[in-house]
């Protein structure tokens, strides 16, 4: 029984349910930055065409124009056509995949959002491109930007096997990002942001790219509260530098205040260009996170 349900299974990163409830929702940018292209995302400026895409289930707040109802009268459920339009928008991943993201499944859940927001710009005509970065001098690992329900499963088969561990600092790899991308939307960052790196530059940089900042910080618990005791050595991951701490347990209350002090600054240097920035832990529930908490901060509909 359990090997059927494995071979049933369309992604290792998601339930089939998760999927079944991610091809309904949305991202919801601010900003509706888009491209003179074609896209199911519509832009400030409007525009519409007649040319047939596909079909989605329907979701609360959906244009009752689009329903098809010869469909609706023969299976009693509503189902919106999907159209291209004028515009669209690229909805850009980066996946950090640094040595630092190894560390219990903090890497497993930024591939699972990153298929989850894929997911949900593919399934509404939108262009999609990821990168994965982990070794720094080397190019980004590139999925080419890409569009429509076709390529769910190219996207999933990338995400499933990006290798992990490295030296590739997230606001580095961000620069590396941005020499190969072309195309204004959104840009999604899923990283722990542990990093000696300033991150205003890197912001700025895909602020001016035309990109709108989605960023998530993602911890482990005993990054959240660590508990240490007696003389340590730290040792950095991806550097290999050392640090010899005696009575750790004293400086935690530092700690603590460095590591909100950092979700402060990255919370403030997203708004401030008009994007937005959530710090979770690799523990959360992964459906409370897409379905409840990213549904409540206005991220998805």
């Amino acid at each position: 029984m359990s090997e059927q349900a494995a071979v049933a299974q369309f992604t290792k990163l998601l339930e089939n349910a998760t999927l079944s409830r991610l091809e309904r929702m949305r991202i919801n940018p601010r900003r509706r930055l888009t491209n003179r292209s074609r896209g199911e995302h519509q832009s400030g400026k409007g525009g519409s065409s007649t040319e047939f895409v596909d079909y989605r289930d329907y979701s609360p707040g959906d244009d009752m124009r689009y329903v098809d109802w010869n469909i609706f009268s023969r299976l009693e459920r509503p189902f919106i056509k999907l159209y291209r339009h004028e515009e669209e928008m690229h909805v850009v991943i980066i996946v950090d995949a640094s040595s630092s993201m190894q560390f219990d499944d903090k890497f497993e859940r930024a591939r699972q959002l990153a298929a989850a927001f894929g997911l949900m710009g593919l399934m509404n005509v939108e262009r999609v491109s990821a990168y994965a970065c982990n070794h720094q001098g080397k190019e980004p690992l590139l999925f080419p930007p890409c569009t429509g329900r076709i390529s769910r499963r190219r996207l999933f088969d990338f995400l499933e096997t990006i290798p992990a561990g490295g030296d590739f600092p997230i606001d580095q790899a961000v620069d590396a990002v941005l020499r190969r991308h072309r195309g204004r939307g959104i840009v999604i960052l899923l990283s722990d942001f542990l990093t000696f790196g300033d991150f205003q530059r890197p912001l700025n940089l895909l602020f001016s790219a035309g990109l709108e900042i989605f960023a998530v910080q993602i911890l482990i618990p005993t990054e959240l509260n660590p508990e240490l005791t007696g003389d340590l050595r730290f040792v950095d991951c991806e550097s290999g530098q050392t640090l010899d701490v005696s009575s750790a347990g004293d400086l935690l209350g530092i700690y603590h205040e460095h590591r909100l002090a950092l979700e402060e600054e990255l919370g403030i240097l997203c708004r401030q260009r008009s994007g937005r920035f959530l710090s979770i832990s690799s523990q959360d529930s992964l459906d409370w996170v897409l379905f409840d908490l990213l549904r409540r901060k206005g991220w998805v509909r």
